[in-house]
């Protein structure tokens, strides 16, 4: 258990039978009456965010979550077989726990967050910024680059990404796997 006034950004809590994270947290002092906790969660599952509000002192229900390394190996069915980089454990993770899954490929290294308590998977997330090549795009036309026009791009995964004109088959680009946009070519 915890109080209400020890919440922190990053902590998991079990609430209403569902597994929430704190994402913003703000100490409210009202003119009048009692110091209130004003805390955003978003739900593990679903990615919902909801806002709620405790009084100090308030108990709740706390659950101790582990981020551990774990690369991925190959897909079977629906499932992403994943290998723990410590015990060499093979773990199959479902595609809707997968945050940025159109952007995985085979070898690379993923943080699996867990509930320490029950060893089940919550979720499993990319870097934030992923490198991946292009295999196919139109090619631009030189001298295009005046306006800020984006056209489609298909990296190495399958993905679809807007990319700008000066893109051509076979350059790396960096990709925010948050939101699948362009960040910028490698050289």
């Amino acid at each position: 258990m915890i109080n209400s006034q020890d919440i922190k950004n990053g902590v998991c809590i079990r609430m209403d039978g569902r597994l929430y994270f704190v994402i913003e947290f703000l100490h409210v002092k009202p003119g009048k009456g009692n110091t209130i906790m004003r805390v955003k969660f978003k739900d593990v599952v679903d990615g919902r965010v909801l806002e709620r509000r405790f009084n100090i002192g308030e108990k709740l229900e706390d659950v101790r979550v582990e981020r551990r390394p774990y690369q991925f190996l190959y897909k079977e069915g629906e499932d992403y077989i994943f290998m723990n980089n410590e015990t060499f454990e093979q773990v199959p993770i479902a595609h809707d726990l997968i945050t940025g899954v159109d952007f995985l490929k085979e070898g690379m290294v993923v943080d699996v967050v867990s509930d320490a308590s029950s060893d089940t998977v919550l979720f499993a997330e990319l870097p934030t910024k992923v490198e991946l090549a292009v295999t196919y795009t139109e090619p631009g036309l030189k001298g295009d680059t005046a306006t800020n026009t984006l056209k489609p791009a298909t990296v190495e995964t399958g993905a679809e990404v807007r990319v700008p004109l000066f893109i051509n088959e076979g350059e790396i680009i960096r990709i925010d796997t948050r939101d699948g946009s362009y960040c910028e070519r490698v050289r």
